[in-house]
């Protein structure tokens, strides 16, 4: 699929160098980076989502009972 992208200068002269020194092409470059940015959001989306399931579920601890654990790794746990 095609499609076309407005960045900024400064983005493009980025793209540019660094696909230039990694022997890639800046269409190849973003693309990889696109899907990088994609992964890592869609990651982050369903990581919240379990969450907010598990806080719903009563899947939490106070903050006590968090701080008690922390405690029992040491003071460089907090």
């Amino acid at each position: 699929m095609k499609t076309t992208l407005r960045i900024s200068e400064d983005l493009s002269e980025r793209l540019s160098a660094l696909a230039k020194s990694e022997h890639q092409s800046e269409s190849s470059l973003a693309s990889e980076a696109i899907e990088e940015f994609l992964n890592v959001r869609q990651w982050h989306i369903q990581a919240i989502s379990e969450g907010i399931e598990a806080a719903d579920r009563g899947g939490v601890v106070s903050h006590e009972e968090a701080v008690a654990e922390l405690k029992k790794w040491g003071n460089a746990a907090y």
